[in-house]
C-alpha cells in the first residue's frame, strides 16, 4: 500500500511538472544563436557530435530559396537525411563546401571527406575538419564575429536583432539566389503586387503581406504550393494564429529564422481606421 501510494504520488508530480511548462515564458536565445539549428540524422550513430548550423552566416550571403528549393534542404531540421558521402558528392551542404567555390574572393571551406569517418582515424587534420561542423558542446570560432559583422545593420527588436529586409535593401548584403548547375535557368518573374489580409479579431490591424520583400529571399516557389495551396484570393485558405504558432504557414519560417511573431505590428501594420 505505502509503495502505491509512492508511486501514485510520483506520477502526479510527474504530471503537475509537465502541464506546468505550457504557462512559462520561453528563454529567449542570444541573437547570435536564433535560428541556430542541430543536426543529427546520423552523427550520434557515428560517434560524432551533432552538427551546429548557423543561419546567420549564410543568410547574409545567399536567399533561402537557394538553399530550401535548388539545393533541397528541408524546412525542418533533421528532415533531410544528410550523409557525408552526400557532401563529398557535392550534394546539400557540399554544393558550396567542396574546397573550390569562391565567395567575396575566399575559398569556402570543404565539407566531408568521402568516406568521411575512416579518413578523420586516419588522419588528424581531418577529424579536425569535421568538428569545424560537428560542433555540439564544442566552441568554435566563427570566421566573423556575430556583432561586429552586424554593427552597422539596420536593428529589429526580436529574433537575431537584425531587420534582414532593410539589409538588403541598403546594400549591405548581396545575395546569391542561384548557382550554376544546381539552379534551373528561368526568366526572371514580375512578383504580384502586395496583399490585404484582413484577420478575424477585432480590432486587430489587417496585415499587409509584401510579395516584393518575400520575393528576394524566397522566389515563388518555397511557399506556393506546399506552405500556401491556392495563390487564388477566392479560394485562399484561412489560418489561424495557433496553426503559424505550431509551424504551418507564416510559422515555417518566422518564430524560427526569420523574425518570431513577437512583434504583431511588423504584420499587422495596417492602421485602424
Amino acid at each position: 500500500m505505502k509503495k502505491l501510494l509512492v508511486f501514485c504520488v510520483a506520477v502526479l508530480l510527474a504530471a503537475g511538472t509537465a502541464l506546468a511548462q505550457g504557462g512559462v515564458k520561453k528563454k529567449r536565445p542570444p541573437p547570435q544563436d536564433y535560428g541556430k539549428v542541430v543536426i543529427n540524422n546520423h552523427s550520434a550513430n557515428l560517434n560524432l557530435a551533432p552538427v551546429v548550423f548557423n543561419h546567420w552566416p549564410h543568410r547574409s550571403k545567399y536567399t533561402c530559396r537557394l538553399c530550401h528549393v535548388d539545393v533541397g534542404f528541408a524546412m525542418k531540421a533533421n528532415e533531410t537525411s544528410i550523409t557525408a558521402d552526400d557532401n563529398a558528392s557535392g550534394n546539400y551542404c557540399g554544393t558550396c563546401h567542396n574546397g573550390q567555390m569562391m565567395f567575396a574572393g575566399e575559398r569556402i571551406f570543404a565539407a566531408c571527406p568521402a568516406k568521411a569517418t575512416e579518413a578523420a582515424a586516419k588522419d588528424p587534420t581531418v577529424a579536425q575538419r569535421c568538428s569545424r561542423c560537428h560542433a555540439t558542446s564544442v566552441e568554435v570560432k566563427l570566421k566573423n564575429d556575430f556583432a561586429e559583422f552586424t554593427a552597422k545593420f539596420p536593428k529589429q527588436r526580436f529574433g537575431n536583432g537584425i531587420d534582414w529586409i532593410a539589409t538588403e535593401a541598403a546594400g549591405l548584403v548581396t545575395l546569391i539566389d542561384r548557382l550554376d548547375g544546381v539552379s534551373s535557368k528561368t526568366k526572371p518573374f514580375v512578383n504580384p503586387v502586395d496583399a490585404i489580409i484582413s484577420p478575424h479579431a477585432y480590432g486587430m490591424p489587417d496585415i499587409l503581406f509584401s510579395h516584393d520583400k518575400h520575393g528576394v529571399w524566397n522566389g515563388c516557389e518555397l511557399c506556393h504550393p506546399d506552405l500556401f495551396p491556392s495563390v487564388k484570393k477566392e479560394a485562399k485558405q484561412a489560418y489561424s494564429m495557433n496553426e503559424i504558432f505550431d509551424g504551418k504557414y507564416c510559422g515555417a519560417c518566422h518564430g524560427k529564422v526569420s523574425f518570431p511573431m513577437m512583434d504583431c505590428e511588423r504584420c499587422h501594420s495596417k492602421p485602424v481606421m
